[in-house]
């Protein structure tokens, strides 16, 4: 082992043992981004609710989820309060599903759902504009807009929506049915973009007062149905 190579070792074992982020190996210098997935364990990660813990796996570098074994969340557990940030993965189906990445969850008050959150879905293709590639509002007690791919949606201070087309966008002939798709997740104040592979899938922005906005909260990798499998791997995020 050469003295860089056990120095970079070292590094990331203290990382580890901090709570701390390691960057994947294999993944280039991208400045600014850390890695939230160390590639081998479930380290800083929370299967919820916990009786779900078996349906989440890693192997080869991969965070497997297994819709037969929990239906659930995947909670990255060492910073719940996250709010501005670019998050960037690569995920795909094992045949067909549905999942996502929820963002700013909050436990819901209502007890309507388990999470209030801003969803970014995700799912098999050939399953419909209005979830691949579409964000979806997990919002009770205010409306749950539309913001299907190729949306580009305003909601203004009343909450009154606005939905125009996307140029250039995100089409079905872009996705990779069972092979990785490249998803770039961007939050910035009450501005919100979601891209695979690429091009712009949907995005929001929302005019609301603060009180009824989702401002910060948790960063949620979902299993949607009993039968599925997704695969999740090379998970960075860059805080704005």
């Amino acid at each position: 082992m050469s003295f860089q190579t056990a120095l970079m070792f070292l590094v990331s074992t203290i990382m580890i043992g901090m709570g701390g982020p390691v960057a994947s190996s294999d993944e280039p210098d991208e400045p600014g981004f850390a890695a939230l997935f160390d590639g081998q364990t479930l380290n800083g990660w929370q299967a919820t609710p916990a009786s779900t813990s078996d349906a989440w796996t890693v192997k080869d570098g991969i965070i497997i989820g297994n819709g037969d074994l929990g239906i659930g969340y995947l909670v990255y557990a060492r910073d719940k309060q996250l709010d501005n940030f670019e998050l960037r993965f690569r995920y795909r189906f094992v045949g067909r599903g549905n999942s996502g990445v929820s963002i700013r969850a909050v436990h819901d008050s209502s007890k309507r759902r388990p999470f209030q959150s801003y969803h970014a879905d995700l799912g098999h293709v050939g399953i419909g504009k209005q979830i691949l590639g579409a964000w979806d509002f997990h919002t009770p007690g205010r409306t749950e807009h539309r913001c299907h791919r190729g949306d580009r949606l305003v909601i203004d201070e009343q909450d009154l929506p606005t939905i125009t087309r996307i140029k250039d966008g995100l089409t079905a002939d872009d996705l990779r049915q069972g092979d990785w798709n490249e998803v770039r997740i961007i939050a910035r104040d009450n501005h919100f973009q979601f891209y695979i592979n690429g091009k712009l899938a949907s995005q929001f922005t929302e005019h609301l007062p603060k009180e009824q906005r989702l401002l910060s909260g948790m960063l949620q990798l979902q299993i949607h149905d009993p039968g599925m499998i997704v695969h999740f791997k090379d998970l960075r995020l860059k805080r704005l």
